[in-house]
């Protein structure tokens, strides 16, 4: 491809020595190569000094933020605009929109300015960001122009405003859920296209078996005597929401006749919606497999052109020396503590010979991404102020039975306990006091247990758990002790507080998730997993907003909602005479509408949940014309079929990743040797941001008595890994395949790289083959 060659940048000469020391400006390259890998970007940048200086600008954390603000400002803009949940002029909605659109546009110039011109320009995203400003700008000219003159028009470009949250550089986890469904689109067409046909053979069959004979649906309508409606009944029917009432009919007059719709489920909704999620499914594991290769050696190159841009000789070989990597390591990541470097850089450089050859310094963006914890052990507060008591015999004892395993089986009885009382009829008085017992028992525990451990290590950022714990504990406390001052005050329940404290004391049995490992295993990889499912939520948020703004614009006013207590004769029809005695209106469904923009979303969500979601059809059909069935058809299509099957093979492949590497324990080489080096530095011996050799072997936790031992011997500075578990399924296979390259393999071409395709047999790995 054109410009390929400057996918990732061009970099400059090198000194002209290999001994001279590399300038400011080649550190700055460097620096964008390496966050380019520790971040996975690739995105192509110019490598003169002031391009390589925007380009870090350009990737700072403010801009991006400031992007968003403005992406999340413009998507909003339709909670405003009419329809609107909070209507505002028109005069105010399109200043905002275009302040929105001017930063898009100096975002891209911005971008324009780092980047190849011919790369740029046949770059789609920018493309397509260019366009839909354009669009947005003609569109709100003619749309004010009508406005002046009171003709009502159509604002036709809103359904595009997803388009700057797609293309932008920063939305790449997005787009890739998105590749993920053009890749699957040519394989699952063949299957739609076969379900269509099967789904119309069964169409014209029910014509012939059903139509002559006279039978009629509960609401006295004829029963399959049209086409297109047996069509539609049995679309539906794949997704049983109209079963087995679409059945009955021909079930009543003869009890064959359920074996036609028998077979019909079974190959329409087992058979032929099993093959969509197994298609999905591989195509998903396909593709994922190549983006990962491509990423994995893309961050190679990028590596290697940092390592050549910094590289000097000594003796026979290249290297980087100490104060570059130094530097460098600053330059990426400026918010990293002096210990936390000097960490990184004794596992760089292992001999501690001053310098870092070429295979470690290959491993930096690893070492980056490796989120290590550093904290400062001290005394316990009561140590310190009342040395004797703490250490009394007696105190120690409260001690060791606050460690000890029984004490935590023993508030595990507590809880089950409290799970009883709780299920119990609150009204009785002995109840009541029961749940104040129990919440001076749980007040209890937590202050035996800030008085056994270190207070700051108790809270510390990654104990979830003992967060949780604390909080749920507190909130109850306070919500119950509110509760009774009103009670007895005013001698009446505050209903707010009281629904309150009653679920507060319902999050209570979720104590029981912090006792039993596997349920702490199983919780934890779905917090884990959570952020990646941040990326489906960004594109069903895509989706549900595109389908919001046409159906607003399609679908406004037709339907009305009506107090329960109005007395009005429209309430019974929602407001429009085509529904009355409809299956809509008798549903009461006259709040499902899509009369402003919370509205639609709230309707689209009951639409993926499939229930009933013909007679919202039917609804809307009645009060427009029987083609906007077609809307909600796509919309089935869409996002049930296609995106929320996506969202199940990725949801499959996250756990059971994440789910055995959280029994595997499955680490890198890099992670091994963290942990050999692993931790603990005394405080006063750290000697002008150096690393001494007083190790500790590894993080005990807040368990065990030898656990206890080493805390009470390490009073001071200790690192440990975050978390064994990495945050997205992409991360993990990106580590496992580059952990199969040789360190000494620099990989294919770049060209070759961009140029990858599920199809390639290159390289040859098995592990990954079975991961991905």
């Amino acid at each position: 491809m054109p410009g390929a060659h400057r996918a990732a940048g061009l970099h400059r000469p090198h000194p002209s020595s290999p001994e001279e020391p590399p300038a400011q400006e080649d550190l700055l390259l460097a620096a964008a190569y390496v966050s380019d890998s520790q971040y996975n970007r690739n995105v192509p940048f110019e490598t003169s000094p002031q391009a390589v200086r925007l380009y870090h600008f350009y990737n700072h954390w403010t801009m991006r933020a400031a992007t968003y603000f403005f992406i999340w400002g413009d998507l909003a803009l339709a909670l405003f605009e009419e329809p609107a949940l909070f209507p505002l002029p028109f005069l105010a909605t399109s200043i905002a929109e275009v302040l929105c659109l001017t930063a898009f546009s100096g975002r891209l110039v911005h971008f324009a300015k780092v980047t190849p011109q011919m790369v740029f320009w046949k770059d789609t995203k920018n493309i397509c960001i260019v366009v839909t400003i354009v669009l947005t700008l003609i569109d709100l000219i003619i749309y004010g122009s009508l406005e002046a003159v009171n003709i009502h028009g159509v604002r036709w470009s809103r359904a595009l405003r997803p388009v700057f949250l797609i293309n932008f550089p920063e939305s790449r986890q997005i787009r890739r859920a998105f590749r993920s469904i053009r890749n699957t689109l040519p394989d699952i067409l063949y299957v739609f296209l076969l379900f269509i046909f099967s789904m119309l053979i069964f169409s014209l069959m029910a014509l012939k078996l059903f139509g002559d004979r006279g039978l009629k649906t509960v609401e006295g309508s004829p029963y399959f005597t049209n086409i297109l409606d047996i069509a539609f009944e049995l679309y539906v029917l794949v997704t049983t929401a109209n079963s087995p009432d679409v059945m009955m009919p021909a079930y009543e007059f003869n009890w064959w006749y359920s074996l036609y719709f028998i077979t019909y489920i079974i190959i329409n909704t087992y058979i032929f919606m099993s093959v969509f999620l197994a298609v999905v499914y591989n195509n998903y594991r396909k593709h994922l497999k190549n983006e990962i290769r491509t990423l994995a050696y893309l961050k190679r190159h990028k590596m290697i052109e940092a390592f050549n841009i910094l590289k000097v000789k000594v003796g026979t070989e290249f290297v980087v020396k100490e104060a570059q990597w130094r530097q460098l390591a600053k330059i990426v990541a400026p918010d990293i503590s002096s210990s936390h470097l000097e960490l990184l850089l004794r596992i760089s450089d292992e001999g501690q010979k001053g310098y870092v050859d070429k295979m470690n310094f290959l491993r930096l963006a690893d070492l980056l991404n490796i989120q290590v914890v550093t904290i400062n052990i001290k005394r316990h507060p009561l140590e310190a102020w009342m040395p004797r008591v703490y250490q009394s015999s007696p105190s120690l004892l409260v001690q060791k039975m606050v460690r000890h395993r029984i004490f935590v089986w023993v508030y595990d009885v507590i809880i089950l306990i409290n799970a009883i009382f709780i299920a119990l009829d609150e009204k009785n008085p002995l109840i009541s006091y029961a749940e104040w017992l129990f919440l001076s028992l749980y007040i209890i525990e937590i202050l035996l247990k800030l008085y056994t451990y270190e207070p700051r290590a108790y809270f510390g950022r990654k104990q979830f758990w003992n967060w949780f714990d604390t909080l749920i504990i507190i909130a109850a406390l306070v919500a119950t002790v509110a509760n009774t001052t009103i009670q007895s005050a005013r001698k009446y329940n505050s209903q707010q507080i009281l629904d309150i404290v009653l679920i507060l004391r319902i999050l209570r049995l979720l104590r029981i998730i912090v006792s039993i490992q596997r349920f702490r295993v199983i919780v934890t990889t779905l917090i884990n997993i959570g952020p990646t499912m941040l990326t489906f939520g960004g594109l069903v948020l895509v989706v549900y907003y595109v389908f919001a703004i046409i159906g607003m614009e399609v679908f406004h006013g037709k339907v009305h909602f009506f107090d329960p207590s109005s007395t009005s004769p429209d309430a019974l029809e929602c407001g429009n005479p085509a529904l009355k005695d409809s299956a809509f209106a008798r549903g009461r469904y006259c709040r499902n509408n899509f009369n402003d923009l919370a509205a639609s979303l709230i309707l689209l969500t009951e639409l993926t949940v499939v229930n009933q979601w013909h007679v919202l059809a039917d609804g809307f059909a009645l009060v427009t014309h029987q083609a906007s069935k077609l809307y909600f058809i796509g919309f089935h299509i869409v996002v049930v079929i296609l995106i929320v099957n996506i969202f199940i093979a990725f949801i499959l492949e996250a756990f059971f990743v994440a789910y055995s590497l959280e029994k595997s324990e499955v680490e890198t080489a890099i992670e091994k040797k963290i942990q050999e080096l692993g931790v603990g530095v005394q405080e006063e011996e750290v000697q002008g941001g150096k690393l001494i050799d007083n190790v500790d072997a590894k993080d005990s936790g807040f368990s065990g008595d030898d656990g206890d031992n080493k805390r009470k011997a390490l009073k001071g500075l200790y690192f440990r890994i975050a978390s064994k578990k990495y945050k997205t399924v992409d991360a993990l296979l990106q580590q496992m395949f580059e952990s199969e390259i040789a360190p000494e393999d620099e990989g294919p071409s770049l060209e070759e790289i961009l140029n990858f395709s599920p199809s390639d047999i290159h390289p040859k790995n098995p592990s990954f083959e079975n991961s991905a």
